[in-house]
């Protein structure tokens, strides 16, 4: 346990930051960063690199189009281009469309406030997954992108890991279960542990560096 516990450290040392923080969301559990996680939940949805979707959500949130109501007056074109600006060209015109419409759901369904979603799931995450998907263009992906970075906000979540996030521990060596990760760092950094885990999931970051580094310690 404590060399999972260095190994652990070295990774937040490596790649301790969140995607939201990556993607320039300062996120709270107020309406606006919430709303910018789901944006960015739905660009990391599709099979494009996790760099493209984050330029691209960069540059709609750059744009002005940080609230739903920001994000629906804008025109269709004005979206193509932003996220061609960030290089999100392969589903810029269908994401377009997708980001239109879930901000019109955001606004009837939620009243532009996620943290209204939340409290109707009432600590299930199951029925919080279902709504999630609700909105276009997430999916069971989409919505564990979510919950893994909104766990930060909302720590009923805590200790929640997706596929990405075992599938990272266990090319590292560590619990490939959540409450084994959970014993790993405190549990305001589980967020993080679980995004830099996703990093070693995607070949973002080396596995065989994190071991080694560790093993320098």
């Amino acid at each position: 346990m404590r060399d999972d516990r260095n190994m652990a450290r070295v990774l937040l040392d490596r790649q301790g930051r969140t995607y939201a923080e990556e993607a320039g969301i300062r996120l709270a559990d107020r309406p606006q960063p919430l709303y910018q996680l789901l944006v960015l939940s739905t660009l990391l949805s599709t099979r494009i690199r996790a760099g493209v979707a984050l330029a691209a959500a960069r540059e709609l949130f750059a744009a002005g189009y940080r609230t739903p109501q920001a994000m629906e007056a804008a025109s269709w074109q004005d979206r193509v281009d932003a996220l061609g600006r960030g290089h999100y060209r392969r589903y810029d015109e269908r994401t377009a469309t997708m980001l239109g419409n879930g901000a019109r759901l955001c606004l009837d369904r939620w009243h532009g406030d996620l943290r209204r979603m939340h409290r109707e799931a009432d600590g299930d995450r199951q029925a919080l997954r279902r709504l999630l998907t609700e909105f276009p263009g997430i999916g069971p992906t989409g919505a564990d992108i979510f919950l893994r970075e909104a766990q930060t906000v909302w720590p009923d979540l805590r200790p929640y890991a997706d596929r990405r996030t075992l599938a990272g521990a266990k090319r590292l060596g560590l619990p490939a279960n959540p409450g084994g990760l959970a014993g790993l760092v405190g549990d305001a950094d589980f967020g993080r542990l679980a995004s830099a885990l996703v990093r070693v999931a995607l070949g973002e970051e080396s596995a065989g560096e994190v071991s080694r580094s560790a093993a320098a310690r």
